[in-house]
């Protein structure tokens, strides 16, 4: 097997449907190839979405609609540099877009907002409702109503209309609470549940190699993160109206790795480890009922939440931000002449990633002992870490065409799932071709068709327990991906 003979396929085997649609947020994978490709190196690309994310209201929802589509197109670049500075130096810039999200409900569902929408399910303000009248009626058998009859009826009142205007002063706090939720109401959100997340990486990284076979590599990673979600429908509740806005925000981390390679038989394997990336951003949160809550403090105190948690909900502060740690383990060898296999193994670590927006975790505990979550939640969180493998044969078809096909998997990061990515995982096939016009510069192109997991949609307050709203099912996702690169 001569080298020559394989660098074409060599190069096809990083290339092009990146990942795209994986578990949780993560999108482009990470890739350090470009890096590891010799001499000078310079590559771009750009990857598309379109999936298909349908399903059903089930579980706690009250109705069984159906949901239409909620997964949005999306794009992202890429680029790469890597300069052979010296014999045993290399160093490289890459870019890429990690991690991300872009959905939108539509229709008439619960993540939709309507006319008919309410601060509270039914059940809860029945409930309520009649937690209040049992109150009363209890307190109407108490020695002090006794005793406030007697003292009306003193001042010369009849004893029905003594114990009349006892019954009205002890069924303040219910109306008031009635006409608070009705003001509520009228001050839910209008419109859609909908996300959107970006992110951008620049990682700077220099190489060594004391020997041509090995590579060990380390540098910094500068990334960015910006984002909006509003939550609409029944499904959220009181956050029915919620909406925050974080500001693009930026912050640092690191990667290192090995790799080893016998370039006689295109043999090469490297593992990259990616550091856990923190951001302190400013969200810009808001809640439609805010202000009808403020108009009618017996809403909240008719809920229990105390004047401290009152305070604490209109506080200010940051909101954290973790992007996950990472390993990608990629593998590649000469399996005959003119043909490759490859595999990239990775592990992401999804089941310590949350998010909860400051004003959003401080309503949370304030209301959190009405769904048992008395420490309150999360707007997103995972369950699980996410492990993913693809893997493939890259074949030289001749000096200007080159051609692969693939498969992957993904575990997804835990079922049931938040209602702003419902999907668990997947199953793919992908198809790529590459095109030489000379021995330096590549134009190649694929398709991967992903099989979507199945998934139950929780809301945060529901995560960490069994319950859902909707149920996904049968979705499927096409990606597209286009990439050159040029040897210098």
């Amino acid at each position: 097997m001569k080298v020559k003979a394989l660098t074409t396929a060599m190069l096809f085997a990083t290339l092009p449907a990146t990942p795209v649609f994986a578990a949780a947020l993560d999108r482009s994978g990470q890739s350090i190839s470009a890096f590891l490709q010799p001499d000078n190196y310079f590559e771009a690309g750009l990857s598309v979405l379109d999936p298909t994310v349908e399903g059903r209201e089930a579980g706690t929802s009250e109705t069984r609609r159906n949901i239409d589509d909620m997964g949005e197109d999306y794009y992202f670049p890429s680029a790469a540099l890597k300069l052979q500075l010296t014999d045993k130096i290399s160093f490289g810039l890459l870019y890429d877009q990690p991690f991300g999200a872009d959905a939108k409900y539509h229709g008439e569902n619960v993540f939709v907002s309507s006319a008919a929408d309410t601060v509270l399910p039914q059940a809860k303000l029945d409930a309520l409702a009649a937690a209040g009248k049992a109150k009363v009626e209890a307190f109407m058998k108490s020695p002090e109503a006794a005793a406030a009859i007697g003292g009306l009826m003193k001042q010369g009142l009849s004893q029905e209309a003594a114990t009349k205007a006892v019954l009205n002063k002890a069924s303040e706090p219910l109306v008031a609470l009635g006409k608070g939720l009705a003001d509520a109401n009228a001050n839910l959100g209008q419109g859609n549940t909908k996300v959107e997340v970006d992110t951008q990486n620049l990682s700077m990284i220099f190489g060594f190699q004391p020997i041509k076979n090995l590579n060990f590599y380390a540098g910094g990673v500068y990334q960015t993160i910006k984002g909006s979600v509003s939550l609409r429908g029944t499904a959220y509740s009181l956050y029915n109206g919620y909406d925050a806005e974080i500001k693009e925000t930026g912050d640092v981390g690191w990667l290192a790795g090995a790799a080893y390679q016998i370039p006689e038989i295109a043999l090469k394997a490297s593992v990259t480890y990616r550091s856990e990336i923190e951001h302190d951003v400013d969200a810009t949160e808001s809640l439609s009922v805010e202000a009808a809550l403020d108009r009618n403090p017996a809403v909240l105190a008719g809920l229990g939440v105390t004047e401290a948690q009152i305070a604490a909900m209109k506080s200010s502060g940051k909101t954290k931000i973790t992007t996950p740690q990472s390993v990608n383990l990629d593998l590649q060898t000469g399996i005959m002449e003119n043909t490759v296999a490859f595999a990239n193994i990775r592990w992401v670590d999804w089941s310590n990633f949350s998010i909860q927006p400051h004003k959003f975790g401080q309503v949370s505990q304030a209301i959190g002992g009405l769904v048992n979550r008395p420490n309150g939640f999360n707007l997103v969180e995972y369950s699980d870490d996410q492990w993913s493998v693809n893997a493939g044969v890259g074949r030289k078809l001749n000096d200007q065409w080159a051609g692969n096909v693939s498969v992957g998997w993904d575990s997804g990061a835990g079922n049931p799932v938040s209602t702003l990515g419902p999907t668990e995982g997947y199953w793919n096939v992908g198809l790529g071709v590459q095109y030489s016009p000379a021995a330096n510069y590549f134009i190649a192109g694929g398709v991967k068709y992903f099989w979507l997991g199945d998934a139950k949609a929780q809301t945060g307050a529901q995560a960490g327990g069994s319950d859902y709203v909707a149920d996904f099912s049968d979705n499927n996702a096409i990606a597209y991906g286009l990439k050159i690169g040029y040897k210098f």
